[in-house]
């Protein structure tokens, strides 16, 4: 069985490599491309009130990477039994082990529980709401759309979290360290999306960007003979939208996908 991995470019590349490990032919077609903002002087702004925040929550391990490759060389950063409260908080595994590649110990990072149902922002948030008061305020580091600002996917995990946030009476400051769009298809590419939509190949999904993305590039496609392996409901609900004919949820680990994998076989 093939799987037409989905994620960004470098994402891809590991998932593939993971799979192709565990017996399964796998190919890259990354659905959002990763890219760097033009403007980092916002995220050098926040590293400079990086103080302000109670805690500053991540939203994937590309968040990360920019967030701390901007990083002046005066900052003040998360150090445990420094001065600075301010707490580390990550969505999921990849997230953390992103942080701690940062250099951030491990005791300075809040996450959902390995064992959770999902790696999700509804998760963190059970992990860390008691860490929040009224009048605190937490930074949110995402990407940014493309459109100019650092807008979000109407309904995502990301505004779940403000409004969580907002309900306590805290507020959420938000900065975009990298910019995400639509990637630019080849013919090749082309030739294997309407082959993967025909052929019993399992769509590995785990935005619903990307699904929006494949939606949007090839518009007159039929998904109904497709199959869809989704890493969160918002996800499966989106691929049962674009019509896609079989959809299954998956945590988004390697076990679970491929124990997903193998029960659609």
């Amino acid at each position: 069985m093939r799987v037409i991995v989905t994620r960004p470019d470098r994402d891809a590349r590991v998932w593939v490599r993971d799979l192709l490990a565990s017996g399964y032919e796998a190919a890259a077609l990354p659905l959002i491309q990763i890219g760097a903002i033009a403007d980092v002087s916002p995220v050098v702004n926040a590293w400079g009130r990086l103080h302000d925040y109670v805690g500053v929550m991540f939203v994937s391990g590309n968040a990360v990477d920019y967030f701390f490759s901007a990083k002046p060389s005066s900052a003040k950063g998360f150090k445990h039994g420094s001065t600075s409260k301010t707490r580390a908080w990550a969505t999921g595994p990849g997230t953390s082990r992103a942080l701690l590649r940062a250099g951030l110990e491990s005791d300075c990072v809040d996450a959902p529980d390995l064992a959770s149902a999902q790696f999700d922002s509804e998760n963190l948030w059970l992990r860390v709401s008691h860490q929040v008061h009224a009048g605190d305020r937490v930074l949110i580091v995402r990407g940014s759309d493309g459109t100019g600002g650092n807008h979000s996917i109407a309904g995502s995990g990301r505004d779940w979290f403000a409004n969580r946030l907002s309900s306590v009476g805290a507020a959420a400051d938000f900065v975009a360290t990298y910019q995400r769009s639509s990637p630019q298809f080849s013919p090749a590419d082309v030739a294997m999306a309407r082959h993967a939509a025909e052929d019993g190949a399992v769509w590995l999904l785990s935005s619903t960007e990307a699904v929006a993305n494949l939606k949007a590039w090839l518009p007159q496609q039929s998904w109904g003979h497709a199959r869809a392996l989704a890493t969160h409901p918002r996800i499966a609900a989106a691929a049962k939208a674009a019509g896609f004919g079989v959809v299954q949820e998956s945590r988004p680990t390697l076990a679970a996908v491929v124990a997903s994998i193998e029960s659609m076989t």
